[in-house]
């Protein structure tokens, strides 16, 4: 095992709820992060022996996403404001720990991208079942990416007639 440090300086904006009808509206604050070359090298000499990129928490997933926007890891040092939610790809991360978010949250997005929208509620409703402690100090999970994620269907409009 391989460790290897990001450095993303988390702003109040991560944990607000979102608050737009399409969640494609939604814009993320800008925050600065760096990730460095041995960071990149560490990637790949992970990649290479076959193995896993764990991320632990959420800010590590967007700082290794935020550099590899293009499909390929790069060292990177400024502000992002990428916005991680159901349907868009990952390109660094294969599993991650993480903690139980607050709800209509960016991070619980960016949980429902990684693992599936049905397979995170699910998660949340056994969490409750068994008196998990939710948000940054309760219980925490280990996910790993699904292949194929699904977002969340939307309702159909009601008959008025």
């Amino acid at each position: 095992m391989e460790t290897a440090f990001v450095t993303l300086h988390v702003g109040a904006g991560t944990f607000q709820p979102v608050r737009v009808e399409q969640i494609e509206d939604h814009h993320m604050h800008s925050e600065w992060l760096e990730v460095g070359q041995d960071v990149v090298d560490a990637v790949t000499a992970c990649r290479a022996r076959g193995g896993r990129v764990i991320a632990v928490g959420t800010t590590s997933v967007r700082s290794l996403e935020s550099a590899a926007r293009d499909g390929e890891l790069k060292p990177f040092s400024g502000d992002t404001d990428i916005f991680i939610y159901p349907g868009r790809p990952f390109h660094v991360v294969d599993a991650l720990v993480t903690n139980f978010h607050l709800p209509e949250s960016t991070l619980l997005m960016l949980v429902s991208a990684f693992a599936g929208y049905p397979e995170t509620m699910a998660a949340y409703a056994a969490a409750i079942e068994h008196g998990y402690r939710f948000f940054s100090y309760g219980d925490a999970m280990f996910i790993t990416r699904n292949p194929a994620p699904t977002a969340p269907q939307e309702s159909a409009p009601e008959d008025h007639a």
